[in-house]
């Protein structure tokens, strides 16, 4: 399956090299746009998969792209970029709506290969990402009815549903969640799908975050 990608920075040199890398991967970037005002209108044009989102721009941050970028119909997934992300970017990023948060210094395979996995309904943290997240769900040490509240709202999933999200913070694919539970990807995808629509939570993070917070995280999963 082609991938396709438009890519959102104000730095030519960066939109240049992001460019060079995904196509040297086999990733078609259909489009760019030079700061979030543009994101709308080029996604309308280009019809991209992925939208690699830079947050830091000059006239309209990228978190405000997302969030205007959300209420689209049918809006491609986004991976937020950005070279020096906090705790809080990070978390406000996948709150806004992004299914994945990376660091333009990360690998470039690393890149190519998370573009590929949102594309297909995964998400994209990096390990600082990951722990970002973890430490915002373990800020003020509200954890136990934070923890009550989680297990209340996956209670509402059916008794499949639950078992694949458990998977989720262990970072696994559709794909490996489907090896793990002898399940087609596309099943995996569509339990995913029905789960989060319940929720009302628009990326998998969210869900990944849910299922922490409950103590609901499958044992030893691997790939």
């Amino acid at each position: 399956m082609e991938v396709r990608v438009l890519v959102v920075d104000d730095d030519p040199m960066v939109r240049r090299l992001l460019t060079t890398v995904l196509t040297a991967q086999g990733i078609a970037v259909v489009g760019e746009a030079t700061d979030g005002d543009e994101v709308v209108p080029a996604v309308a044009k280009h019809r991209p998969d992925v939208v690699l989102m830079d947050l830091h721009m000059r006239r309209t941050g990228g978190l405000d792209a997302i969030r205007e970028l959300r209420r689209q119909p049918q809006p491609p997934a986004v991976i937020a970029l950005t070279s020096f992300g906090t705790d809080e970017t990070v978390v406000e990023a996948l709150a806004a709506g992004a299914q994945g948060f990376l660091g333009k210094d990360d690998d470039p395979q690393h890149i190519a290969t998370h573009v590929r996995d949102v594309a297909t309904g995964a998400g994209a943290l990096d390990h600082s990402s990951a722990g970002a997240v973890i430490r915002h769900l373990s800020g003020g040490r509200r954890l136990d009815t934070r923890r009550t509240e989680a297990q209340r709202a996956l209670g509402t999933l059916t008794t499949r549903e639950r078992e694949i999200a458990s998977f989720l913070p262990h970072g696994l694919s559709n794909r490996e969640i489907g090896r793990q539970l002898f399940l087609s990807e596309s099943t995996v995808k569509a339990h995913l799908g029905r789960a989060m629509a319940k929720l009302g939570l628009t990326a998998r993070e969210q869900l990944a975050v849910l299922v922490d917070r409950a103590g609901a995280t499958a044992p030893h999963a691997g790939s």
